[in-house]
C-alpha cells in the first residue's frame, strides 16, 4: 500500500567553526566547531526538543557530526553520517581567506563570483568540484532519504552549500541565478518531499540563537 504522507526533512546547517567567523573556505577540510558554534548547537537541541524525528543524518565532516550530536544526545538516537552530504569541495580555493582567493586565482574567482556553474576549480589537496557537480550529488542524496523513508521525518545536518542546493531544487531556481536569499549557522530549514520532489516549508529559522533575556527580577 502506497504511503501518501509526505516525508518531512528539517535541514540544517551546522553550527559555526573559527573559519566561518574569519570567512576562510573550508569545502573539504574537516574543521571542528568553535565555542559559539558548540553553543548554537546546544541551542538547537533544546529548540527541536519537543519535535519528534525518526532518523538523524549528517554529514561526515566533523562540523556537521559534532552538531548532529547534539541534537541526538538526549534523544538517545542513532546517527547516520552519509559523506555525500558533505560540503562542496573548492580545491585549491580551500583554506584560504577569500581576499587570498581573489589575488591567487584572479581569473577562477571571478568564474566563481559570476556563477559560472561548470568553471573548473585550481586543483588543492582536495579535487575540486563544479558547481553543477556539487548540486547533482546533493540533491539526489537528500530526496534519496526521503524515498527510504517515506512518511517518516528526518533531521539532516550538512553544510551550507548543501542547503543552497536543496533551496534552489525546491524552488526551481536556476543554478546560475545569484544567491540573494541567507544560509545561516545552525539554522533549521523545513522541507517536504512529496512525489519525489522537495518542497519548502519554511527557511532560516534562527529565533532559537539568541541568548536568553535575564529577567531582571529574577
Amino acid at each position: 500500500m502506497q504511503n501518501d504522507t509526505p516525508t518531512r526533512i528539517v535541514l540544517i546547517r551546522h553550527g559555526e567553526t573559527a573559519w566561518n567567523a574569519e570567512r576562510r573556505l573550508q569545502g573539504h577540510l574537516d574543521i571542528d566547531l568553535n565555542a559559539e558554534g558548540e553553543r548554537q548547537a546546544r541551542a538547537l537541541a533544546a529548540a527541536l526538543a519537543n519535535e519528534h524525528f525518526d532518523v538523524l543524518v549528517a554529514s561526515d565532516l566533523a562540523r556537521a557530526a559534532q552538531t548532529a550530536k547534539a541534537l541526538g544526545a538526549s534523544r538517545d538516537q542513532p546517527l547516520y553520517i552519509d559523506g555525500r552530504l558533505r560540503e562542496r569541495c573548492y580545491g585549491g580555493f580551500e583554506g584560504l581567506l577569500y581576499a587570498e582567493i581573489e589575488a591567487r586565482f584572479p581569473a577562477e574567482f571571478a568564474a566563481w563570483q559570476a556563477r559560472d556553474i561548470d568553471a573548473e576549480l585550481p586543483p588543492g589537496p582536495n579535487r575540486g568540484e563544479t558547481f553543477r557537480q556539487f548540486y547533482d550529488r546533493v540533491v539526489p542524496a537528500i530526496i534519496g532519504w526521503a524515498e527510504d523513508n517515506p512518511g517518516k521525518s528526518l533531521v539532516l545536518v550538512a553544510h551550507g552549500g548543501v542547503l543552497e542546493c536543496a533551496y534552489r531544487a525546491a524552488l526551481g531556481l536556476p543554478l546560475e541565478t545569484p544567491r540573494d536569499f541567507k544560509v545561516l549557522n545552525a539554522s533549521i530549514n523545513r522541507f517536504i518531499v512529496s512525489d519525489g520532489k522537495l518542497e519548502l516549508v519554511s527557511w532560516g529559522e534562527v529565533g532559537h540563537l539568541r541568548p536568553a533575556v535575564m529577567d531582571e527580577l529574577a
